[in-house]
């Protein structure tokens, strides 16, 4: 209900990235109105290049969101990836592990669905709502406040949720004294390119060498995305295209460095590793959602994965309150998300010190790394705890 400047609704939702359109969306269809406040325009979130690999979980919920019709027809199923060390290259066949495979279809074609499904249903999305500000999230009437085109503007909502990313004002506004926050930062980070070339394999190459690490993935069969571990001091204009496909090659066995097709980038960046998480992810009237409340490094794909599964327990836990009169969910969503969002943590954490080279590794440690590596691809109780982990855990 619009007034002016003022507006109630039954979930205030901050961020229009996927996680808060689909958390919309999904609530739409259980007829629990929300309005989303984005701080950008829809070009810069669909102009924003993210990861692809899609656990299960998130495409039932694309499914259950009404959202999944394009991404099975234009994604790529993946019933395995592969694993590199030096020349040496393994196989962790998720399909016959786990019964389950994962699914490559690019974050942006996931934004660009949730977008088109909200827009058809008539949502409610108002771009450039800037200096958003949350009040009396610890009462039963919390308001946001912000401004579009000059103009100031009240929200006021049952529910706030957060899905405005690390440097979002959601995290920010949980006191200090309530939040604690548990971060570590990877001495390397990942310069990335794509270009209009074919995939070097059909399945993603992790490869593990003395140079460093890389990763061959790719959004579709003649859009490719290739990543090398790099120095955070470097910086993209530093590398010409092809000083980075000779490194690629380098790191990547022989036979598969024959194979590869480059081209000219469209896009290179840097991108830092992290992990974090803030604990509660729940205060008051404001849940925390994604990479609002937790940050993974992207080895293994689990960052938008992890934010799905917030959203599954959020939108749960929201329709049981307005359809029961149940509040149980909303009390226990913090320590619902958080049990599975540490175990995305120690996955993606256990998987980066696995494949990446670090300024203070001794020989002894390089050592270790190859030894584990090796323990990997001859240890099939090995390969099924990884398979479990990669293509997700239940939720």
């Amino acid at each position: 209900m619009e007034s002016g400047g003022q507006m109630k609704t039954q979930v205030a939702i901050i961020g229009g990235g996927p996680s808060g359109l689909l958390l919309s969306q999904l609530l739409h269809g259980q007829g629990i109105d929300s309005v989303i406040l984005e701080r950008r325009t829809k070009e810069y979130v669909l102009g924003r290049i993210r990861a692809g690999v899609l656990e299960q979980g998130l495409v039932r919920l694309l499914e259950e969101a009404g959202c999944a019709d394009r991404l099975h027809r234009e994604g790529i199923v993946h019933d395995g990836t592969l694993i590199s060390y030096g020349d040496a290259m393994f196989r962790i066949d998720f399909r016959d592990l786990t019964g389950t495979p994962v699914i490559v279809y690019g974050q942006t074609e996931v934004t660009r669905d949730l977008y088109a499904a909200r827009e058809a249903a008539g949502g409610a999305i108002h771009f450039n709502a800037e200096d958003v500000r949350i009040h009396d999230a610890d009462t039963d009437r919390p308001v946001l406040t912000y401004r579009t085109d000059g103009q100031d503007q009240r929200l006021e909502a049952d529910f706030i949720a957060g899905c405005d990313g690390f440097h979002g004002v959601s995290r920010q506004s949980i006191p200090a004294s309530i939040r604690q926050e548990y971060e570590k930062v990877y001495p390397f980070g990942w310069l990335g390119i794509l270009s209009e070339t074919p995939p070097v394999n059909h399945e993603l190459i992790y490869a593990s060498s003395p140079r460093g690490f890389a990763l061959c993935s790719m959004r579709n069969a003649n859009l490719s995305r290739y990543y090398i571990q790099c120095p955070l001091t470097d910086r993209p204009e530093d590398w010409s295209d092809d000083a980075f496909w000779d490194e690629l090659r380098r790191r990547i066995p022989a036979d598969q460095a024959e194979r590869l097709v480059t081209g000219p980038s469209i896009e290179k960046s840097i991108a830092p590793l992290r992990s974090f998480v803030t604990e509660p992810m729940r205060w008051g009237r404001l849940f925390l959602c994604g990479d609002a409340a937790h940050i993974v490094p992207p080895t293994g794909a689990k960052g938008l994965n992890t934010a799905a599964s917030d959203v599954h327990y959020l939108h749960r836990a929201l329709t049981r309150f307005y359809r029961d009169g149940d509040p149980s969910g909303i009390e226990g969503y913090s320590a619902q998300a958080l049990s599975r969002v540490w175990k995305a943590e120690r996955f993606s954490w256990w998987f980066s010190s696995l494949m990446h080279r670090y300024p203070d590794q001794s020989p002894f440690d390089q050592k270790m790394q190859v030894a584990e590596i090796e323990f990997l691809r001859a240890n099939r109780a090995a390969q099924k705890a990884m398979a479990e982990n990669y293509v997700g855990l239940p939720y």
